[in-house]
């Protein structure tokens, strides 16, 4: 009887966790922790200098309250901001997801051609966007630009044609170097969707002799639809936070073409010097970004839920 208790104490002895055991989820949630702390503070100090008259002129600031977003909302600056920011990620995003659609579609085959495009397919994404972007300003020179060259050969007037020079053409060449940029983003995704969806319904689809678009409408894209979300996602968050493309080609220019939000954030804060003012410009930004990502999760979840 004293063996059997002896044996039961050092079997429970032995089940009880160490010290380690005991500290593992700590240590597993610290790095979040601090990478939510690093996040924070910074972010804390952005919000609670927008609500100040801070100025690099001027190291006393004062509390102002929310002067400083009576002064946004009622300039046209602000709104110039916003329609850029707003028509920039339409048409960048939308053409990416149209394209990276596409481009999933016609990788998604296993023949010697898309063995090789697959590997290249991720090349943009490799290059720095501020590197793509002076690979493109060159191209586009209208002295020696490669660009311009292939077009005064379909159109020899077309040889001094301004892209980014021309503010009727600068959000054209901004939406054009973002597609080519992000536009493999979106096809890995869709072609990662498509590897993954089962193949049982399309057999059926086939034995019953459903025509290809018929699949593709009522199988392909409702499977589809969660990784075409997370795209859209992904890809508006960036955008509407756009600074390095616009502001590497142009600094916002030609006048205010390309003043989109983060752009004219910049320009309050380190070209005029009033951090407060800049701090309003990115907060409204972390507002819409976070409204309308927001919505497509909850879209997203939904989907999900009426499929379990």
């Amino acid at each position: 009887m004293a063996d059997a208790v002896k044996h039961g104490a050092v079997i429970d002895e032995q089940l009880q966790p160490t010290r380690i055991e005991r500290l593992k989820p700590y240590l597993i949630i610290l790095p979040a922790l601090l990478l939510t702390i690093g996040i924070l503070i910074p972010f804390g100090t952005g919000v609670y200098w927008s609500f100040t008259n801070y100025n690099l002129m001027r190291p006393n600031f004062q509390f102002t309250g929310f002067q400083n977003y009576f002064r946004l909302f009622g300039s046209e600056r602000f709104w110039n901001a916003l329609r850029v920011s707003s028509t920039y990620v339409f048409l960048a995003v939308g053409t990416e997801l149209i394209l990276g659609l596409a481009i999933g579609l016609l990788l998604n085959r296993d023949n010697l051609v898309t063995k090789i495009l697959r590997p290249l397919l991720i090349l943009p994404l490799l290059i720095a966007p501020v590197i793509a972007v002076l690979m493109w300003r060159l191209m586009m020179s209208t002295q020696f630009g490669v660009l311009n060259y292939f077009l005064s050969m379909i159109n020899p007037t077309l040889r001094n044609f301004p892209w980014a020079g021309s503010a009727q053409y600068a959000m054209f060449t901004v939406v054009l170097i973002d597609v080519w940029i992000f536009t493999p983003f979106v096809g890995l995704l869709v072609l990662a969707g498509l590897r993954s969806l089962p193949k049982a319904p399309f057999e059926a689809a086939q034995v019953d002799g459903a025509s290809k678009f018929y699949t593709f409408r009522t199988q392909t894209m409702p499977m589809l639809t969660p990784y075409i979300t997370i795209a859209l996602i992904f890809r508006l968050i960036d955008s509407f936070r756009i600074f390095d493309i616009p502001f590497a080609l142009t600094r916002g220019g030609p006048g205010d073409a390309l003043m989109a939000l983060q752009v004219t954030a910049y320009t309050e804060s380190f070209t005029f010097l009033n951090i407060g003012r800049g701090a309003s410009y990115m907060f409204i930004t972390w507002i819409v970004i976070f409204l309308v990502s927001k919505a497509l999760v909850n879209y997203w979840m939904k989907w999900r839920s009426r499929l379990s």
